[in-house]
């Protein structure tokens, strides 16, 4: 059952007055986001800017949210910053708009009651202290000096911010929508869009061109921002837009007066238990992120669902709610003022998704906030300003790119599955094993049932199922118990990563994103688009970038010429609608060139490591030689009864070749091999050992440890440029001065473990000297270097220093892991096989 309040009717008569016939940016609802977007594009100078809000702002989530405003707790750096932005935007307002936010810094504690989250509260906080952010570990005893009602024997510490705290989110809206007026922005209430209009160039590929709305006005525009929250999905799918985000049900208790309360005690966070608490009036708000959550209208939105409150089901919470309130067991014996349940929308992967959707040009997208837009919906607003103004954003948004949705994360069943689990992985211990459990086997490569018999433990890739390691014959795969350090699979990781350097492996690769480019123009297309001279022979394939006119990447990939006017495009899976939108968007009008998505037609079987040549050779008539088939070429091949697209490269650092099937064969080849692997001693490996395989070699990976805020340069991959092929390439002139500015000051750089204990994952922080000087990006286990390994981007403290070989050889390195620094070895070159012998022999 819901109640809610609709008042678009009544007023009807005013907002139609006030809809003006055009306006360069049209800003689809009226809550935190859509507020804080209008703001920043008018403040910035885009005064032509009108926002539409269905009924009154704040009416969908903004009014009902608890109003946390925190900046620890990601491991993300555009995360963190985002928060900061917002937090210091909303002490500023008041002055500049008369209007205050509410915000109130009375601290935020997080607490840890598990060893778990104690490890990865450490590892959050060393990151958090590189991005800024003032937090420190504290000892149960402060905790409950700083909150005396707070139960703390059973703690283990807690992590505080002094200055972090909540704010009040109907206020700081209503200061963003102020601060829009005020710098030349129309706000209009009680208008519902209903329909975009387009306009589509020669090719087809459509344009955003207006709104149309229910009052029977339509509105031409340049832009159109959805910043529609729960509703965003229903308004995109309108127009073919794929937004998979969902509502769930979102609970909050407020207790009666409590006269041991003092409104200016901190907010803490007892993930462990399911729950926020902070003083609310003269009482305490309990909220909570139950583990188990429940979906809230999956088919539709209702359109007339305004300050609306779901019963709340008593049954299904009481647990949740007793266990949280156990936090402070004051709560159990004060009246209860308030149950309430409402509706929060969650993504798949609960990352917000933001940006122009690559169905539509103009058409971007800031929804799915995950419980985090009022915290962060400041520097929401102005990133998604900066990228409609500029074109391009001035942050990382790899991770909340809108391109990443898959469209079949849209249909009902998925959402229903993947939000009972989402909106609980908000306050799970987020170990870096986990793997989503809901909705899986959606997606599955042709050899699913081959590997599942091989013994396969299986990880949601993007959607499709992945081994990540294999079990021996007899044992279970599963994982016994998370943790941060040595799991029970290791043994079984390291063999497999030990068979891939001394003998041959057969890695299931079919996740990856692979695209035709065809016609006439496919070559010189390419050619404008990527770094690498690609329309070379026939048969040749180039490793290349996709860069911006700033020089600074976009994509990762490889490109095969197959035939004159036929080139196979593959990208990393997490890139896979990123890398087609930005392919077919750099086709020019008129051009002879079209793109096939070949993901799902083609499996990707890559046989890895110095017998793989052997192995390979035993199934084909064709000549594999080192002179007849050298490094970099591409043939088609025969297997068994099937012709093959065979690839020689790696991304392992040894001899090894790239098989493309074609789906309905796969198995076949997969079966042909494995057969002829046995006098080989063929070992299937799973992801865990291509990623521990790639980091010793220090082989790049975009969207983990590149993004697009990073130069060509900057990363290593400089030598993928040809400046002298006819036409260029986006961004030539951006890299040679990059090039031209000498030894960049910051850089991406291998780092090794000294110590073989520990393990890197992400974040870590990295010193030198005792001074912070960057934080990995991507790690692993080096069985081979006999530690852990990983990428970080490092900057030198002193502001005339550059990233040169002789800083990085000299100085004493340690890399931060939980509660401890450990020493370190860094590299500009890969710390295995550097010369590249092994992958030539």
């Amino acid at each position: 059952m819901l109640r809610g309040v609709g008042r678009s009717a009544a007023r009807a008569g005013y907002a139609t007055a006030a809809v003006p016939d055009r306006a360069r940016v049209v800003v689809v609802g009226g809550g935190i986001i859509g507020t804080s977007v209008a703001y920043h594009l008018a403040k910035a100078g885009w005064k032509d800017v009108t926002l539409l809000e269905r009924d009154q702002l704040t009416s969908g989530t903004t009014w009902h949210a608890a109003g946390l405003m925190v900046t620890f707790g990601s491991k993300s750096e555009t995360s963190t910053e985002l928060r900061k932005y917002t937090k210091a935007l909303y002490q500023s307002l008041e002055e500049e708009t008369g209007l205050a936010t509410g915000f109130k810094p009375c601290g935020f504690i997080e607490l840890a009651a598990d060893e778990g989250r104690l490890e990865e509260y450490r590892r959050i906080a060393a990151f958090n202290r590189r991005c800024g952010v003032d937090v420190r570990e504290i000892a149960p005893e402060e905790v409950k000096a700083l909150f005396p009602l707070c139960k703390t024997d059973d703690l283990l510490a807690g992590f505080y911010v002094a200055d972090d705290g909540r704010v009040n989110p109907v206020d700081a809206a209503m200061a963003l929508a102020k601060g829009a007026r005020l710098h030349g922005a129309t706000l209009v209430e009680g208008v519902t869009v209903t329909d975009l209009t387009t306009s589509q160039s020669p090719l087809g590929r459509p344009r955003v061109t207006g709104v149309q709305t229910a009052c029977g006005r339509t509105i031409e525009a340049e832009y159109v921002v959805n910043c529609a929250g729960m509703w965003a999905r229903q308004f995109g799918e309108a127009s073919g837009i794929t937004i998979p985000n969902q509502a769930a049900e979102h609970y909050y208790l407020v207790t009666e007066a409590m006269p041991e309360v003092d409104p200016s005690w901190p907010v803490i966070e007892d993930p462990a238990n399911y729950a926020y608490i902070r003083p609310e009036g003269a009482g305490l708000m309990v909220g909570l992120f139950e583990a188990q959550a429940a979906a809230w209208n999956v088919g539709r939105v209702p359109d007339d669902f305004s300050f609306g409150v779901i019963e709340p089901d008593w049954e299904r919470m009481g647990p949740y709610l007793e266990a949280a309130m156990g936090r402070v067991p004051a709560t159990l014996e004060a009246g209860m003022k308030t149950f309430f349940c409402g509706p929060e929308s969650f993504t798949p992967d609960l990352a917000p998704l933001v940006g122009e959707a690559p169905e539509l040009r103009n058409y971007f997208v800031c929804a799915g906030m995950n419980s985090i837009g009022i915290l962060s919906g400041g520097g929401m607003g102005r990133l998604l300003a900066h990228w409609i103004m500029h074109g391009k954003p001035d942050m990382d948004v790899t991770g909340m790119n809108i391109a990443r949705a898959q469209p079949y994360q849209a249909t009902p069943e998925y959402r229903r599955q993947r939000v009972t689990e989402a909106l609980g992985m908000v306050y799970k211990c987020h170990y870096p094993e986990y793997s989503v459990a809901t909705a899986r086997n959606v997606k599955q490569s042709p050899l699913h049932e081959r590997l599942k018999a091989a013994g396969a433990y299986f990880v949601d890739v993007s959607g499709w199922e992945g081994a990540s390691w294999y079990a021996p014959s007899g044992v279970a795969p599963k994982i016994e118990a998370l943790t941060w350090n040595r799991h029970s699979f290791h043994d079984y990781w390291a063999a497999e990563h030990a068979a891939c350097r001394e003998g041959v492996v057969l890695i299931d690769m079919s996740f990856m994103a692979k695209f035709y480019v065809q016609g006439g123009d496919a070559g010189k297309v390419l050619n404008r688009i990527c770094t690498a001279d690609v329309d070379g022979p026939v048969g040749s394939i180039s490793y290349t970038q996709f860069l911006n006119d700033d020089g600074k990447m976009e994509g990762d990939n490889t490109v095969c010429k197959l035939a004159r006017d036929k080139f196979l495009v593959v990208a990393t899976d997490t890139q896979h609608r990123q890398t087609e939108a930005y392919l077919r968007r750099h086709i020019p009008d008129g051009a002879h060139a079209v793109v096939t998505d070949m993901s799902g037609a083609l499996a990707q079987v890559n046989l890895q490591g110095p017998l793989s040549r052997a192995l390979l050779q035993d199934v084909t008539s064709a000549d594999l030689s080192n002179d007849a088939f050298p490094f970099r070429a591409a043939r088609e091949i025969d297997i068994g009864c099937a012709k093959v697209l065979c690839v020689r490269m790696t991304y392992v650092g040894e001899l090894g070749y790239e098989l493309y099937v074609p789906t309905e064969q796969a198995v076949h080849v997969y079966d042909r091999l494995v057969e002829a692997g046995r006098a080989h001693g063929l070992r299937h490996a799973g992801l865990k050992a291509l990623g521990s395989l790639r980091l010793e070699k220090a082989y790049r990976d975009f969207g983990h440890d590149m993004d697009n805020t990073d130069e060509i340069t900057q990363v290593g991959l400089g030598f993928t440029c040809d400046f002298e092929k006819a036409g260029g390439f986006i961004g030539k002139e951006a890299v040679m001065r990059q090039r031209d500015g000498g030894v960049p000051r910051q850089r991406l750089v291998q780092v090794l473990c000294k110590d073989p204990a520990p393990f890197l994952f992400h974040g870590e922080v990295v010193w030198r000297d005792g001074k912070v000087v960057g934080d990995v990006r991507a790690g692993s286990y080096g069985h081979t270097l006999g530690g852990a390994v990983g990428l970080a981007f490092v900057e030198p403290v002193d502001p005339k220093q550059k990233v040169t070989k002789q800083w990085l050889e000299t100085g004493t390195w340690e890399l931060e892991i939980g509660a401890r620094k450990y020493p370190a070895r860094v590299s500009l070159r890969p710390m295995y096989d550097p010369s590249n012998a092994r992958i030539k022999m």
